[in-house]
Protein backbone atom coordinates (compact mmCIF):
# COMPACT_ATOMS: atom_id res chain seq x y z
CA UNK A 1 0.00 0.00 0.00
CA UNK A 2 1.35 3.47 -0.63
CA UNK A 3 1.27 3.83 3.26
CA UNK A 4 4.28 1.16 3.14
CA UNK A 5 6.12 3.28 0.65
CA UNK A 6 5.06 7.14 1.34
CA UNK A 7 8.31 8.08 3.08
CA UNK A 8 10.46 7.54 0.21
CA UNK A 9 8.06 9.60 -2.44
CA UNK A 10 8.82 13.34 -3.36
CA UNK A 11 6.68 15.58 -5.17
CA UNK A 12 7.12 15.35 -8.65
CA UNK A 13 6.76 19.37 -8.99
CA UNK A 14 9.11 20.54 -5.98
CA UNK A 15 10.74 17.40 -5.08
CA UNK A 16 9.75 18.49 -1.18
CA UNK A 17 8.30 15.34 1.06
CA UNK A 18 5.06 13.75 0.91
CA UNK A 19 2.22 12.69 2.68
CA UNK A 20 -0.85 10.69 2.44
CA UNK A 21 -4.04 12.83 2.87
CA UNK A 22 -7.80 11.72 2.72
CA UNK A 23 -7.76 10.15 -0.63
CA UNK A 24 -4.76 12.59 -2.26
CA UNK A 25 -1.09 12.58 -1.46
CA UNK A 26 0.18 16.27 -0.84
CA UNK A 27 3.12 17.99 -0.16
CA UNK A 28 4.22 21.00 2.19
CA UNK A 29 3.89 23.56 -1.01
CA UNK A 30 0.20 22.76 -1.77
CA UNK A 31 0.34 20.34 -4.74
CA UNK A 32 -1.76 17.63 -4.73
CA UNK A 33 -2.36 13.79 -6.42
CA UNK A 34 -5.30 12.05 -6.41
CA UNK A 35 -4.99 8.24 -5.31
CA UNK A 36 -6.96 6.24 -7.37
CA UNK A 37 -9.91 3.73 -5.86
CA UNK A 38 -7.74 1.15 -6.63
CA UNK A 39 -4.90 2.42 -4.40
CA UNK A 40 -2.44 3.21 -6.97
CA UNK A 41 -1.23 7.63 -6.92
CA UNK A 42 -0.79 9.38 -10.24
CA UNK A 43 1.83 11.74 -9.74
CA UNK A 44 2.03 12.57 -13.59
CA UNK A 45 3.03 16.26 -13.83
CA UNK A 46 1.53 16.71 -17.44
CA UNK A 47 0.88 14.15 -20.20
CA UNK A 48 3.34 11.32 -20.56
CA UNK A 49 4.59 9.26 -24.14
CA UNK A 50 2.80 6.01 -24.75
CA UNK A 51 1.73 3.58 -22.39
CA UNK A 52 0.46 0.27 -22.04
CA UNK A 53 -3.45 -0.19 -23.04
CA UNK A 54 -6.55 -1.89 -21.02
CA UNK A 55 -5.93 -4.59 -24.17
CA UNK A 56 -1.97 -5.35 -23.66
CA UNK A 57 -2.84 -5.18 -19.53
CA UNK A 58 -5.02 -7.57 -19.55
CA UNK A 59 -2.64 -9.72 -22.06
CA UNK A 60 0.37 -9.54 -19.70
CA UNK A 61 -1.61 -10.09 -16.65
CA UNK A 62 -3.09 -13.80 -18.24
CA UNK A 63 -0.02 -14.69 -19.73
CA UNK A 64 1.94 -13.77 -16.36
CA UNK A 65 -0.66 -15.02 -14.21
CA UNK A 66 -0.22 -18.51 -15.24
CA UNK A 67 3.05 -19.12 -15.16
CA UNK A 68 4.78 -18.36 -17.93
CA UNK A 69 7.61 -17.00 -16.68
CA UNK A 70 8.13 -18.17 -13.23
CA UNK A 71 11.67 -19.36 -13.57
CA UNK A 72 12.27 -15.58 -14.36
CA UNK A 73 10.85 -14.63 -11.40
CA UNK A 74 12.38 -16.51 -8.95
CA UNK A 75 15.49 -15.47 -10.38
CA UNK A 76 14.72 -11.87 -9.99
CA UNK A 77 13.50 -12.85 -6.71
CA UNK A 78 17.22 -14.37 -4.84
CA UNK A 79 19.23 -10.72 -6.51
CA UNK A 80 16.65 -9.01 -4.45
CA UNK A 81 17.26 -11.29 -0.93
CA UNK A 82 17.81 -8.94 1.25
CA UNK A 83 16.56 -5.46 0.12
CA UNK A 84 14.65 -3.89 1.91
CA UNK A 85 13.35 -1.30 -0.39
CA UNK A 86 12.47 -2.61 -4.32
CA UNK A 87 11.40 -0.42 -7.13
CA UNK A 88 10.80 -1.36 -10.29
CA UNK A 89 10.95 1.09 -13.58
CA UNK A 90 8.14 -0.50 -15.43
CA UNK A 91 6.59 -2.49 -13.10
CA UNK A 92 3.62 -3.37 -15.86
CA UNK A 93 0.99 -5.30 -13.97
CA UNK A 94 3.12 -6.01 -10.82
CA UNK A 95 4.14 -9.72 -11.03
CA UNK A 96 8.57 -8.94 -11.08
CA UNK A 97 7.85 -6.59 -8.01
CA UNK A 98 5.73 -8.62 -5.48
CA UNK A 99 7.66 -12.23 -6.43
CA UNK A 100 10.92 -9.93 -5.70
CA UNK A 101 9.73 -9.06 -1.71
CA UNK A 102 11.19 -10.93 0.70
CA UNK A 103 10.06 -11.14 4.41
CA UNK A 104 8.85 -7.06 5.25
CA UNK A 105 10.53 -5.53 2.19
CA UNK A 106 8.39 -2.83 0.34
CA UNK A 107 8.00 -2.15 -3.19
CA UNK A 108 7.74 0.92 -5.38
CA UNK A 109 5.91 0.13 -8.86
CA UNK A 110 6.71 2.76 -11.41
CA UNK A 111 5.09 2.80 -14.23
CA UNK A 112 3.46 5.67 -17.41
CA UNK A 113 0.08 3.04 -17.45
CA UNK A 114 -2.13 3.57 -15.07
CA UNK A 115 -4.02 0.49 -16.44
CA UNK A 116 -0.91 -1.57 -15.56
CA UNK A 117 -0.82 -0.16 -12.03
CA UNK A 118 -4.23 -0.43 -11.09
CA UNK A 119 -3.02 -4.36 -11.41
CA UNK A 120 0.08 -3.96 -9.41
CA UNK A 121 -1.39 -1.99 -6.17
CA UNK A 122 -3.36 -5.43 -5.86
CA UNK A 123 -0.60 -7.57 -6.80
CA UNK A 124 1.19 -7.35 -3.23
CA UNK A 125 0.34 -5.68 0.36
CA UNK A 126 3.51 -3.99 0.66
CA UNK A 127 3.82 -2.23 -3.27
CA UNK A 128 2.74 1.37 -3.32
CA UNK A 129 2.14 2.05 -7.02
CA UNK A 130 2.76 5.23 -8.83
CA UNK A 131 2.25 6.25 -12.04
CA UNK A 132 5.23 8.20 -13.43
CA UNK A 133 7.35 8.80 -16.08
CA UNK A 134 11.04 7.13 -15.90
CA UNK A 135 12.07 9.88 -18.98
CA UNK A 136 11.47 12.85 -15.93
CA UNK A 137 12.59 13.00 -12.51
CA UNK A 138 11.36 10.07 -10.80
CA UNK A 139 8.93 10.88 -7.31
CA UNK A 140 11.34 9.27 -5.41
CA UNK A 141 13.71 10.33 -2.93
CA UNK A 142 17.83 10.21 -3.06
CA UNK A 143 19.34 7.41 -2.40
CA UNK A 144 15.75 5.19 -1.28
CA UNK A 145 16.38 1.65 -2.83
CA UNK A 146 18.68 -0.90 -2.49
CA UNK A 147 17.45 -2.71 -5.88
CA UNK A 148 16.10 -1.67 -8.86
CA UNK A 149 14.32 -4.15 -11.61
CA UNK A 150 14.10 -2.62 -15.03
CA UNK A 151 12.89 -5.67 -17.17
CA UNK A 152 12.12 -4.69 -20.62
CA UNK A 153 11.47 -1.38 -19.46
CA UNK A 154 12.68 2.09 -20.82
CA UNK A 155 16.18 3.17 -19.05
CA UNK A 156 17.06 6.68 -17.48
CA UNK A 157 20.93 6.36 -16.12
CA UNK A 158 20.59 9.74 -14.18
CA UNK A 159 17.27 8.77 -12.02
CA UNK A 160 17.95 5.89 -11.53
CA UNK A 161 21.92 6.39 -9.74
CA UNK A 162 20.01 9.14 -7.83
CA UNK A 163 17.67 6.78 -6.73
CA UNK A 164 20.06 3.88 -5.67
CA UNK A 165 21.56 3.82 -2.23
CA UNK A 166 25.37 3.17 -2.23
CA UNK A 167 26.12 0.17 -3.09
CA UNK A 168 22.69 -0.67 -4.29
CA UNK A 169 22.04 -2.88 -7.66
CA UNK A 170 20.20 -1.85 -11.17
CA UNK A 171 18.82 -5.17 -12.62
CA UNK A 172 17.98 -4.97 -16.02
CA UNK A 173 16.28 -7.41 -18.24
CA UNK A 174 16.36 -7.49 -21.83
CA UNK A 175 15.41 -9.89 -24.37
CA UNK A 176 17.74 -12.94 -25.61
CA UNK A 177 18.81 -13.40 -29.40
CA UNK A 178 16.15 -16.43 -28.97
CA UNK A 179 13.02 -14.33 -27.70
CA UNK A 180 9.76 -15.77 -28.54
CA UNK A 181 11.53 -18.11 -31.49
CA UNK A 182 10.12 -19.32 -33.58
CA UNK A 183 6.88 -17.12 -33.20
CA UNK A 184 8.72 -13.93 -34.18
CA UNK A 185 9.83 -15.36 -37.86
CA UNK A 186 6.26 -17.49 -37.95
CA UNK A 187 4.13 -14.19 -37.59
CA UNK A 188 6.31 -11.36 -38.62
CA UNK A 189 7.18 -10.18 -34.76
CA UNK A 190 9.09 -7.28 -33.86
CA UNK A 191 13.03 -8.79 -33.54
CA UNK A 192 15.81 -8.15 -31.35
CA UNK A 193 17.98 -5.65 -32.28
CA UNK A 194 21.57 -6.95 -32.90
CA UNK A 195 23.11 -4.14 -31.44
CA UNK A 196 20.61 -4.21 -27.93
CA UNK A 197 23.94 -4.63 -25.81
CA UNK A 198 26.22 -2.54 -26.56
CA UNK A 199 23.08 0.36 -26.82
CA UNK A 200 22.10 -0.81 -23.11
CA UNK A 201 26.07 -0.19 -21.98
CA UNK A 202 25.72 3.05 -23.88
CA UNK A 203 22.68 4.00 -22.10
CA UNK A 204 24.24 2.79 -19.12
CA UNK A 205 28.19 2.71 -18.97
CA UNK A 206 28.39 6.52 -18.14
CA UNK A 207 26.73 6.09 -14.55
CA UNK A 208 27.00 2.35 -13.98
CA UNK A 209 29.15 -0.81 -14.04
CA UNK A 210 28.29 -4.22 -15.12
CA UNK A 211 28.76 -6.75 -12.50
CA UNK A 212 27.16 -9.35 -13.71
CA UNK A 213 25.41 -11.36 -16.52
CA UNK A 214 23.63 -13.77 -16.91
CA UNK A 215 20.62 -15.82 -19.19
CA UNK A 216 17.68 -17.72 -18.57
CA UNK A 217 16.01 -19.84 -21.26
CA UNK A 218 12.39 -21.09 -20.69
CA UNK A 219 10.87 -23.77 -23.13
CA UNK A 220 7.07 -23.18 -23.45
CA UNK A 221 4.41 -25.49 -24.90
CA UNK A 222 1.73 -22.71 -26.16
CA UNK A 223 -1.73 -23.21 -27.19
CA UNK A 224 -3.46 -20.36 -29.91
CA UNK A 225 -5.13 -18.52 -26.40
CA UNK A 226 -1.74 -18.52 -24.80
CA UNK A 227 0.40 -17.46 -28.21
CA UNK A 228 -2.10 -14.59 -28.71
CA UNK A 229 -1.34 -13.35 -25.01
CA UNK A 230 2.22 -13.31 -25.33
CA UNK A 231 2.22 -11.14 -28.72
CA UNK A 232 -0.45 -8.94 -27.71
CA UNK A 233 1.30 -7.82 -23.95
CA UNK A 234 4.45 -6.58 -25.90
CA UNK A 235 5.79 -4.11 -28.25
CA UNK A 236 4.65 -6.47 -31.20
CA UNK A 237 0.98 -5.23 -30.28
CA UNK A 238 1.77 -1.70 -31.61
CA UNK A 239 3.09 -2.98 -34.94
CA UNK A 240 0.41 -5.75 -36.15
CA UNK A 241 -2.70 -5.88 -37.70
CA UNK A 242 -5.35 -7.57 -35.29
CA UNK A 243 -7.21 -9.18 -38.38
CA UNK A 244 -4.22 -10.90 -39.94
CA UNK A 245 -2.46 -11.77 -36.78
CA UNK A 246 -5.23 -13.82 -35.19
CA UNK A 247 -5.58 -15.53 -38.89
CA UNK A 248 -1.98 -16.06 -38.73
CA UNK A 249 -2.20 -17.37 -34.92
CA UNK A 250 -5.18 -19.73 -36.12
CA UNK A 251 -2.84 -21.28 -38.85
CA UNK A 252 0.07 -22.47 -36.44
CA UNK A 253 -0.25 -25.59 -34.92
CA UNK A 254 -0.90 -26.11 -31.40
CA UNK A 255 0.36 -26.21 -28.72
CA UNK A 256 3.55 -25.39 -30.24
CA UNK A 257 7.11 -25.35 -28.62
CA UNK A 258 8.45 -21.52 -28.00
CA UNK A 259 11.64 -20.26 -26.40
CA UNK A 260 11.52 -17.39 -23.86
CA UNK A 261 15.59 -16.06 -23.99
CA UNK A 262 16.12 -13.01 -21.14
CA UNK A 263 19.86 -11.13 -20.80
CA UNK A 264 20.03 -10.30 -17.39
CA UNK A 265 22.87 -7.78 -16.10
CA UNK A 266 23.21 -6.24 -12.42
CA UNK A 267 25.11 -3.11 -12.11
CA UNK A 268 26.26 -0.81 -9.62
CA UNK A 269 26.49 3.07 -9.64
CA UNK A 270 29.49 4.45 -10.46
CA UNK A 271 30.78 7.35 -7.66
CA UNK A 272 31.32 10.75 -8.44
Amino acid sequence: MLADVIDHLVCPACRTAIHLAEGSVRCERGHSFDVARQGYVNMLTRPAGTADTPAMVAARARFLEAGHYAPLACRLARMCEGAAVVADAGAGTGYYLAAALGRDAVGIALDVSKHALKRAARAHPRIGAVVADVWRPIPVGDHRVDVLLNVFAPRNAEEFARVLRPGGSLVVVTPGPGHLSPLVERLGLLTVDEDKDRRLEDTLGGRFARVAEETEEITLSLGHDEIEAVVGMGPSAWHTHPGELAAKIAALPGPMPVTASFHITRWTALTR
